[in-house]
């Protein structure tokens, strides 16, 4: 008697019980984006290890610094590597890779590669992320903005193996989107010295992309005569040596030169600083708001952390926030519910991005970002000023709607399944399969 069309053997079904050997590459201890977001990879990873037999190699990422907290979970990653030099140098194979990368970087490694990115911060991707694409099986990337970025951008192009013409050259592997868990912490109280109780802060690393010169520029020329208003600027050029926190403290120096008789207050915060501290300066009761003027983001994780932590934010309604900065609202007149924006909105216009942002491969010519309004930006953080109590009121419904669609469980069950997800069988299924094997 043959087998049951659809049931698997019970080989098949051994196999599919094991995990899978995963080889997880990536900026793992970074102090970056991508740090943060390898971090996350792995966390979901480890949530599964039942699907998974976890594997990691570190990358290098520019010259930003390490993690140095010596934690439960940083010794377990030094496990993790020791269980893979032992593996790598004894020849072992995998199974399936996940590439915490950017595109260009991506690699045929094993029978099944899943390359994981920020995606993009402009409006399609480079032609070179194309081809890189389709060498992968599957594509996770942290936002819907950065999903659109694959699925809709083609070029015209020539095939290098016969020389065709291909008019519409894209991305065929599939991808999917994969937001950031709300991380639960305990606030470290901070003694931040600040002379002004109404303070705006700003989270980055200081290039052309995160737009701080017209960020800081722009706050001052608003505030200049209300001297009960500061801006903290956590900031770093490329990690948080000492050197780094003197380069930082001189560009800051040198940008409000033109502004000493302004009433308002800027302020550098720089240095390492762990979860517990970051959250402590998200609630801090002098901190009233966020604000982020960057070109794009491929996700946007400080927004994030201020939006999960009730923190209003001031920002552009471009690119990677928009899938965590807009909540449900009932419309009072259809009684519909709708996605309406839950922070306080920068008017923008989508141009070329500029000459010196330029990363040949990564960030070509034709590529166009978001540049928010001075003016609108202006008025947006008058607003805030003048109406706090409405923001601070619509920052913590965004904070109840995130805390209940961001948790951890979720996103680390996404994620586990957007990297490889075996097909399900019924027990019935799988004992009816045992009955006909036992009597051919």
């Amino acid at each position: 008697m043959g087998q049951k069309k659809g049931i698997p053997s019970l080989e098949a079904r051994d196999n599919k019980m094991s995990a899978k050997k995963i080889l997880l590459k990536g900026p793992l201890l970074s102090r970056s984006g991508y740090g943060e977001q390898a971090r996350f990879a792995l966390r979901s990873l480890r949530a599964h290890q039942d699907r998974f037999d976890i594997y990691i190699e570190n990358l290098n990422w520019g010259q930003t610094g390490w993690i140095w907290e010596d934690n439960e979970e940083r010794r377990w990653f030094d496990e993790l590597f020791r269980k893979s030099s032992v593996h790598h140098h004894n020849g072992g194979g995998y199974d399936l890779t996940l590439q915490v990368t950017i595109p260009n970087e991506w690699q045929k490694i094993a029978p099944y590669n899943v390359g994981y990115t920020a995606g993009i911060e402009t409006n399609k991707i480079a032609a070179e992320w194309v081809t890189k694409a389709n060498e992968m099986d599957k594509i996770i990337v942290v936002s819907n903005h950065a999903k659109e970025g694959f699925d809709n951008t083609s070029y015209e192009a020539t095939s290098n193996e016969t020389g065709e013409h291909i008019p519409n050259y894209r991305c065929t592997t599939p991808v999917e989107a994969v937001n950031y868990p709300v991380l639960k912490v305990e606030p470290e109280s901070l003694d931040l010295d600040l002379k002004t109780d109404f303070n705006f802060v700003t989270v980055l690393q200081w290039s052309p992309r995160k737009n701080l010169e017209n960020t800081i520029r722009n706050f001052v020329e608003e505030f200049k005569n209300d001297e009960d208003v500061g801006l903290i600027v956590k900031v770093n050029h490329r990690n948080n040596s000492i050197g780094d926190f003197y380069q930082s403290r001189h560009s800051l120096r040198s940008l409000l030169q033109p502004f000493e008789e302004a009433k308002c207050s800027v302020y550098l915060l720089h240095g390492d600083m762990t979860a517990e501290q970051l959250t402590g300066l998200y609630t801090h009761p002098k901190v009233r708001a966020l604000i982020n003027l960057s070109h794009g983001e491929g996700y946007g994780l400080p927004m994030f952390e201020a939006a999960y932590n009730g923190l209003p934010v001031v920002a552009p309604a471009w690119s990677g926030q928009k899938d965590f900065l807009y909540a449900p609202k009932k419309d009072k007149k259809t009684k519909k519910t709708f996605m309406a924006a839950h922070f306080a909105q920068v008017e923008y216009s989508i141009q070329p991005i500029q000459q010196e942002a330029h990363w040949p491969g990564v960030l070509n010519p034709d590529q166009m970002w978001c540049f928010p309004h001075n003016g609108s930006y202006k008025n947006a953080l008058r607003k805030v000023r003048k109406d706090y109590g409405f923001y601070e009121s619509m920052a913590k419904k965004l904070k109840v709607y995130v805390d209940e669609n961001f948790t951890e469980e979720k996103m680390y069950q996404k994620f586990a399944d957007a990297v490889f997800k075996e097909e399900s069988f019924e027990i019935s299924d799988w004992l009816d399969n045992l009955n006909v094997r036992e009597h051919e």
